[in-house]
């Protein structure tokens, strides 16, 4: 079986990122294939644990095996059966995906796979707290929400500054400890934008990541009360919002506290979408209507523009975040 091309990368990347392929292509050509990597792995797992089409267990079963050793056989993946085509690819691919990766330097490869055991661990949770079967569950703490948090996408933060620091010396002007926390909050604050953005979606599927102990005390009983009514949980909803802007400001200060253009671009992006999809998600929030807020293609477009000459100075960084939260 052969690895994938550069190109062939970014084809199967387009089809299943609108917006990380644009970071991704924005980073310089030894970054570019370990993070695509990193990304398709993480994203094929993603595709495993989310296709309902599969018994639970069967799900479960296949991440543990994908995490022991991505480049093996995976019990139950011929029942992976995604509707998305785009996804379908990239499961078809996966095998090849997993040949890239044996390519790759080994201190990139040991990078991965550590990754990969964190997020899969952060499905495997998933599946176990949300089980589906008609049911309406909730993450019971604060405590629960972070770790979820931090497995599928704090961790990526922090992967993304190992991977930096070790191929670009003067990668950070903090140390690396420090570049670390921030990173990590980063990706939880994208995170927490996905969570917002998609409530909605998630509690018809029976999936609510808003700690039940807080909603409780808005006056909820049970997470399925919010399925008739989610203006119930606006209380939460807005602090965890606000929360997300407090991440995402560390985030802001993890792109000033590097150095190369490049990535300060590539930083910059999934950042200014996400703290303007918050800004969306507070003026217009999706429990009135219960619809999916997201910024236009077009806005994308000024954005990354707006991206280009924002990464060259802190200070037009700054004038930024005023300007969007």
């Amino acid at each position: 079986m052969t690895g994938l091309t550069d190109a062939e990368l970014m084809e199967i990347l387009k089809g299943v990122s609108r917006s990380f392929v644009l970071t991704i292509r924005a980073l310089p050509g030894d970054l570019r294939r370990p993070v695509g990597i990193a990304y398709l792995l993480a994203r094929a797992s993603d595709t495993i644990a989310d296709t309902a089409s599969a018994p639970v267990a069967v799900r479960i079963e296949c991440l543990q095996a994908f995490a022991a050793n991505p480049g093996g056989e995976l019990p139950g993946l011929k029942d992976i059966k995604p509707d998305n085509d785009e996804e379908q690819h990239l499961i078809e691919n996966l095998g090849r995906i997993s040949q890239t990766l044996e390519w790759l330097a080994p201190g990139d490869r040991e990078e991965i796979v550590s990754l990969l055991e964190k997020i899969t661990r952060g499905q495997e949770l998933d599946l176990v707290r949300f089980p589906g079967a008609g049911q309406t569950n909730a993450l019971e703490t604060a405590a629960e929400l972070d770790e979820y948090t931090y497995l599928v996408a704090g961790c990526v933060g922090e992967f993304w500054t190992r991977i930096c620091c070790a191929k670009l010396p003067r990668y950070g002007n903090h140390k690396v400890d420090g570049l670390l926390r921030l990173g990590r909050a980063f990706g939880q604050g994208l995170q927490l934008v996905n969570i917002l953005r998609d409530f909605p979606e998630d509690l018809e599927k029976g999936r609510c990541y808003l700690p039940m102990d807080e909603l409780r005390a808005a006056g909820v009983g049970y997470p399925g009360e919010l399925v008739r009514d989610l203006r119930r949980a606006q209380p939460v909803f807005e602090a965890w919002r606000q929360k997300a802007l407090s991440y995402l400001d560390e985030g802001r200060q993890y792109i000033e506290g590097i150095r190369p253009l490049r990535i300060r671009f590539a930083c910059l992006l999934p950042w200014a979408l996400g703290v303007r999809t918050l800004q969306l998600i507070g003026d217009k929030s999706p429990l009135e209507k219960g619809e999916r807020i997201k910024v236009d293609r077009r806005e994308v477009r000024r954005i990354m523009q707006r991206a280009l000459w924002a990464a060259l100075s802190n200070g037009a960084i700054s004038h930024w975040a005023r300007a969007i939260s």
